[in-house]
């Protein structure tokens, strides 16, 4: 297959394919003409690679899971270990978009978006407003 070909079946870009292939995730054999040539496997991993990266995991992590893919020999313990810290850095993610959330609700809610000038909202991001402290999430949200 060529780079179009199975940058498609994989859906992905052709630009990922070859970024994964200059950073060594996966390898293509050349052509006499010197175009990209992949089979199976490579499609297999570009799939596993696209479903990873789909899940939020960086590169690091994706190239450490596709190495024990390849290890038939592997602990699932490692596996589960890199899944349970990139979990944890998601819902850290999730609990910061929640205060955020709640600090940017507050200062909506207090905005009475009429023609006057006063606004709790510009006070707050200038750091004008009197004590952000008393919205909730403020903390988490700095």
């Amino acid at each position: 297959m060529n780079i179009g070909e199975v940058a498609a079946r994989a859906g992905l870009p052709a630009k990922t394919v070859r970024y994964y292939e200059d950073i060594g995730l996966v390898h293509a054999d050349r052509r006499a003409n010197g175009y990209r040539d992949f089979g199976a496997p490579q499609l297999h991993k570009l799939r596993f690679l696209a479903r990873a990266r789909g899940l939020g995991f960086s590169i690091e992590d994706c190239r450490a899971l596709l190495a024990l893919w390849e290890d038939k020999h592997r602990a699932s313990a490692e596996v589960k270990r890199i899944a349970q810290h990139h979990l944890a850095e998601i819902e850290a993610k999730i609990a910061e978009l929640r205060a955020m959330q709640a600090a940017l609700g507050h200062l909506v809610d207090h905005c009475a978006g009429d023609a006057r000038p006063d606004c709790p909202i510009l006070d707050d991001l200038s750091g004008a407003a009197p004590a952000t402290a008393d919205l909730p999430g403020a903390d988490a949200a700095r």
